[in-house]
């Protein structure tokens, strides 16, 4: 079982200190006894422990920066929402896939904002311009908010904000089963709670560092129990050897394990697995005995946001893998939506 995540090391930036949460998380880590240093700004977080950038990656993803977010303009976030709301950046898991490898390049950190209220603030004013239209509001962008918010409880706080809100939404999606603080928050069923699932295959010998497939199931029950609108992001889907097997057994364990008034109003999202060049050497740097495949001869081209390609399944793959994932929704949930597969 994947305990919760405790830093090794806390940086702190000065201002965040100008904040409750601040103050609180100095308060609470100097009682754990972790060791904090202060910052100018998680730029200048450098020197961290070890002796070459094997370890230094290992420190870098144990390592939390306590600070305020400067930029208050929300990135869009299609397809899953209109905004994604920063509350935090970086995680602790180890996927080897994860696209956070590249976007974060050298400072694979976790980071927290505090500077909350100015965030909501801010959230307030996109449902304005949207009003009276729904904005949907997507917490796990950049970072898997659940792994850290039981130090923080920043997530508990959006959750019960966007609960009393008259036209905003909030998601976020974690791999973690570390949620039994979220269980009595006062969402009112405005915040759908999404777990990243994958075959046994795969959170095996692709998510290190991460809340095992039972553990997760286990955790979709009790948030099914707290009332939450509950949803699975199924990602990213891989071809191994045996695939097929893999993920009807991941469907069928839902469909025995999941409470019937769960899967009322239950929401799938398929997102096969993808890589770009620059992530492809960085995983390869950072992870060297990794089982993933990444071999561009077997992949196809797609041009992407930004000028940087992926490398996706080719077509009749992905036909296959939306036809299989379709047809065990089809037959596990039939009353579930699929919200898009990508």
């Amino acid at each position: 079982m994947v305990k919760p995540f405790v830093p090794q090391l806390v940086y702190m930036e000065p201002r965040a200190l100008d904040y409750p949460l601040g103050k609180e998380l100095k308060e609470k880590f100097e009682h754990m006894g972790i060791e904090i240093r202060e910052t100018t700004s998680h730029n200048q977080v450098r020197n961290l422990p070890g002796e070459n950038d094997f370890q230094k990656y290992r420190v870098a993803k144990s390592t939390l920066v306590v600070g305020i977010r400067k930029t208050l303009k929300f990135d869009s976030s299609k397809p899953s929402a209109e905004y994604a709301i920063p509350f935090a950046t970086g995680c602790m898991g180890h996927c080897h896939y994860c696209y956070l490898q590249t976007t974060m390049g050298s400072k694979p950190y976790i980071r927290t904002y505090v500077n909350t209220e100015e965030i909501f603030d801010a959230a307030e004013q996109y449902m304005k311009e949207r009003a009276p239209e729904e904005t949907r509001f997507e917490a796990s962008c950049t970072s898997d908010i659940v792994g850290v918010d039981h130090l923080t409880h920043t997530l508990k706080r959006a959750i019960e904000y966007f609960g009393k809100s008259e036209y905003g939404r909030l998601r976020f999606v974690t791999k973690f089963a570390h949620v039994d603080h979220l269980l009595d928050a006062r969402h009112n069923g405005r915040t759908r709670f999404r777990f990243s699932m994958n075959a046994d295959y795969v959170i095996k010998f692709l998510e290190p560092g991460t809340s095992r497939l039972d553990e997760r199931i286990a955790a979709a029950v009790k948030v099914a129990e707290a009332g939450y609108p509950l949803g699975f992001i199924i990602a990213p889907i891989y071809l191994y050897e045996e695939w097929k097997e893999g993920y009807q057994e991941l469907f069928e364990k839902l469909h025995d394990q999941l409470p019937d008034y769960a899967v009322k109003d239950l929401s799938f999202e398929l997102i096969q697995h993808r890589f770009t060049k620059p992530a492809k050497r960085v995983i390869q740097k950072n992870y060297p005995m990794t089982k993933l495949e990444m071999d561009e001869e077997k992949r196809m081209y797609k041009w992407g946001r930004y000028g940087i390609g992926k490398y996706v399944y080719p077509k009749e793959e992905q036909k296959d893998i939306q036809d299989t994932l379709g047809g065990y929704i089809k037959k596990y949930f039939p009353e579930a939506s699929l919200e898009y597969f990508t």
